[in-house]
């Protein structure tokens, strides 16, 4: 294992420190427990938005908070749910008395965290709206979850509620937009080569010279199947076709692909990646109107590429051009 840390069990805290060093003008760190928020939080009046997740994700889910996106983030350790008391301090820490949405992919221990941290928010008079994101089209089942994954879709749930939220939204408005978006978007992935948590110091799965895997989740679960390590054209068609079977959108219909690489993917392979996507969306009578390109959901040092497509209707695309200013995505603000 050659990385880039001091002690396993540190990580964690040392990069929250250093996101605090190296940010302080967007977001506060607090520790014990771990939890991000916005530097300005709680704004009062503003619904708030809080997501989290196992680190080894990033810039998912602290890189988001900021102005138009999260407002806070809770992290766990690499690719271990966050605790409900770091969900609870986080809520009560950005609650400025217009509600709170959970965003919350669709992993067991999330879920079940999020929940408990729901139910003390209510106790303690914090309106809380939850929304689990389950966009991932490669397996219905997975040792991580009942049901489909959570994956891309969260990025774009939370830049297009945040920006919802920003305007002034209520709790329900909010919350119902983080929906759509969810029910609107599809992703799938494939993976060339496992990574290794810090803990364990060892890979987590073995994939031969020459072999994807093809349907991945973000913690190295495997997918539909293993085989021989296609082209970029090859993967563009794995990666469509499975999106746009599933999600069906409707002919003409304005769509914004979000190609993501998973942690140790180029950004030259990924932009070659979205153009052969595009050709294809093309081909298929849908119209890219927005795209977003680049590793904001990885895992760890994992090479591969996911596609997420979102069917875009007025009001969400009106939404993700609003302002933005976090330390991973930054427009207009």
């Amino acid at each position: 294992m050659k990385k880039l840390i001091n002690r396993p069990d540190d990580v964690v805290t040392e990069a929250l420190q250093g996101m605090a060093v190296a940010h302080p003008d967007l977001l506060k760190v607090n520790f014990g427990p771990n939890y991000i928020v916005r530097a300005d939080a709680p704004v009062q009046g503003k619904v708030a938005l809080v997501s989290g997740g196992g680190s080894g994700h990033e810039p998912m889910h602290g890189g988001f908070v900021g102005m138009g996106m999260l407002d806070a983030a809770c992290p766990g350790e690499v690719f271990t749910s966050p605790t409900p008391d770091q969900m609870i301090e986080a809520t009560k820490a950005v609650d400025g008395g217009a509600g709170v949405v959970h965003i919350v992919k669709n992993y067991t221990g999330d879920v079940m965290n999020f929940k408990l941290a729901a139910e003390d928010a209510a106790d303690e008079g914090i309106d809380v709206e939850s929304v689990l994101i389950d966009d991932d089209v490669a397996v219905q089942d997975s040792l991580y979850t009942a049901g489909r994954r959570g994956v891309g879709a969260t990025v774009l749930a939370e830049k297009i509620a945040g920006a919802a939220a920003e305007r002034g939204d209520d709790v329900q408005a909010v919350a119902a937009i983080a929906r759509r978006v969810n029910e609107r978007s599809r992703s799938f992935g494939i993976a060339l080569s496992s990574c290794t948590p810090p803990a364990a110091g060892k890979p987590i799965f073995d994939l031969p010279e020459g072999e994807m895997e093809v349907g991945i989740g973000i913690h190295g679960e495997p997918g539909r199947r293993r085989e021989p390590l296609g082209t970029g054209d090859e993967i563009a068609d794995l990666l469509v076709e499975a999106v746009l079977s599933d999600l069906e959108p409707a002919s003409g219909a304005r769509v914004l692909p979000f190609v993501n690489g998973m942690g140790g993917t180029p950004q030259i392979e990924l932009y070659l990646v979205y153009g052969e996507v595009e050709r294809r969306l093309r081909d298929a009578g849908l119209e890219p109107a927005r795209s977003l390109v680049g590793s904001y959901i990885t895992s760890l040092e994992m090479a591969g590429v996911s596609l997420t497509l979102l069917e875009l209707d007025d009001e969400l695309e009106s939404l993700w051009d609003a302002p933005v200013n976090t330390p991973a995505l930054r427009w207009g603000a």
